[in-house]
């Protein structure tokens, strides 16, 4: 195994926004493997998949040292630290999502893109969400401890060209014990189609959790309360 060197620079996006509490507790637990930047979007953009800018300019606002407000999408945030703001930096680093990002909610998902955004330029990167059950808070402190190991075990090892991870991590109750880290594929089935209807809109209203699961893959796997990793592969 490859000693993982502290010094390596870690790009850190989300599509949260650049003040969400995933992404401080992200750069909490990568400021344990190397140096942190973050680029993450000025406002909240969660649910916009892949979309980039193409048409107006993205504007990129300091916020601090290493720290930087991107007018645009995730995928814009990648591509603006890869091509200028931080053009060396070892890995992307997307996240920690406010909710799962399970399944074929990976073609969805702007944390998730904003990896594949990396890995189609030649960097490799994690996605990591965080599954949320209705009506209970997220322990950020816990989910920055559970998200560094497996940090430190994907960090370690040779990056593969062409692909990237999709961590989820459970959401668990206070005082139970620390979940296994499971490697497993991707559950192929999408989310229930379900709408509810209000003055001549639709609005999605599927039930998260009722969504099928195939034994053994990553939705089975988190909702049992085990962080599940997929390596996915893009090219």
């Amino acid at each position: 195994m490859n000693k993982i060197k502290t010094t390596m620079k870690l790009l850190l996006t989300n599509d949260d926004g650049i003040d969400a509490e995933g992404l401080q507790a992200l750069a909490n637990a990568a400021r344990e493997l190397g140096e942190v930047w973050l680029l993450a979007p000025a406002e909240q953009q969660s649910g916009c998949s892949h979309v980039v800018s193409t048409h107006r300019g993205v504007r990129v606002e300091p916020r601090g040292e290493r720290r930087f407000a991107i007018h645009g999408s995730p995928a814009d945030c990648v591509r603006m630290g890869l091509n200028g703001v931080l053009s060396d930096a070892a890995w992307v680093l997307s996240g920690i999502n406010h909710g799962g990002n399970l399944g074929a909610d990976v073609y969805y998902s702007g944390t998730v893109a904003a990896v594949r955004e990396g890995v189609l330029h030649g960097w490799p990167g994690i996605a990591l969400s965080h599954y949320r059950e209705k009506s209970r808070e997220f322990d950020w402190a816990r989910a920055a401890r559970l998200a560094l190991p497996v940090l430190k075990k994907i960090l370690s090892e040779p990056p593969e060209r062409g692909t990237f991870w999709n961590v989820n991590l459970p959401h668990l109750l206070d005082g139970t014990p620390d979940p296994e880290i499971v490697w497993c594929p991707l559950d192929p089935t999408p989310l229930p189609l379900s709408y509810r209807h209000e003055e001549g809109e639709h609005f999605y209203n599927g039930d998260y959790f009722s969504r099928t699961r195939s034994p053994g893959a990553d939705v089975d796997v988190c909702f049992g309360g085990r962080i599940a990793v997929t390596k996915m592969r893009i090219l």
